[in-house]
């Protein structure tokens, strides 16, 4: 299946011209014909089949011959906010796999403890889109600006809210909190973890404390793991 992310397609749209790149990676790569048939998606649940009518390597125009909206939508929503990692190629690595698995909207929280205070959204949002075609989804996350903690903990949200950090206390596991179809929201703190005053500040605004076991693990890890536990319990109805 040959896919190609196209955000500014709309379901009314009978024919649509890929831009440059996408032409240039049809015609030149792909050596797409006039009559071969390809999917398009547009990072909002509609997924095209469209048939070449005329395969110009910088505007090949196409007929749509099929839409389908909402393709393979999953019941839950999930919302991760994460510490940016040191190196920058450890969040993009779970951004890709986040993706591939499962994710709605992700936003770089910057920490007392953070090593890291600015990300490159351009570059997180390619890496979505590349993992998006790839993995043949139809739904881009969306990445939001940093925030700062104290701000971001008093952000409203219509759902269940966690903090997930590695200090002693009272903490349960996601699995026994979950409600199917609830909208979450889950913390990831830094390497260096959330301080103590933070985690007693998010307590304060609602957020509940959780664990992924008696390991440590790292950030990206962390933060996959709320993705995979989240898809599995969720597709199980737990």
């Amino acid at each position: 299946m040959q896919l190609f992310y196209t955000p500014d397609i709309l379901p009314q749209h009978k024919a649509f011209i890929l831009n440059e790149e996408e032409s240039k990676h049809a015609v030149r790569v792909l050596r797409m014909e006039k009559g071969h048939q390809l999917y398009l998606i547009d990072g909002r649940g509609g997924r095209y089949i469209a048939v070449i009518t005329d395969a110009h390597p910088k505007r090949t125009v196409l007929e749509i011959v099929d839409v389908h909206l909402d393709h393979e939508k999953r019941s839950y929503y999930l919302h991760v906010a994460i510490a940016p990692t040191k190196n920058s190629d450890r969040l993009e690595w779970f951004l890709e796999k986040a993706t591939e698995v499962g994710i709605d909207e992700i936003t770089p929280i910057i920490c007392e403890h953070s090593e890291r205070k600015e990300v490159k959204l351009e570059r997180l949002n390619k890496v979505m889109v590349a993992a998006m075609k790839q993995s043949l989804k139809a739904y881009l996350p969306k990445i939001n600006h940093s925030v700062k903690f104290d701000d971001f903990i008093r952000r409203k949200f219509e759902g269940k809210r966690f903090i997930a950090h590695c200090a002693e206390g009272d903490k349960s596991y996601l699995s026994t909190l979950l409600q199917p179809s609830v909208p979450l929201l889950v913390m990831i703190g830094p390497e260096g973890d959330f301080s103590k005053g933070e985690i007693d500040a998010a307590q304060a605004q609602g957020f509940i404390p959780i664990t992924f076991g008696n390991v440590r693990l790292r950030t990206e890890t962390a933060a996959l793991m709320a993705c995979i536990e989240t898809n599995l319990l969720n597709r199980l109805g737990v």
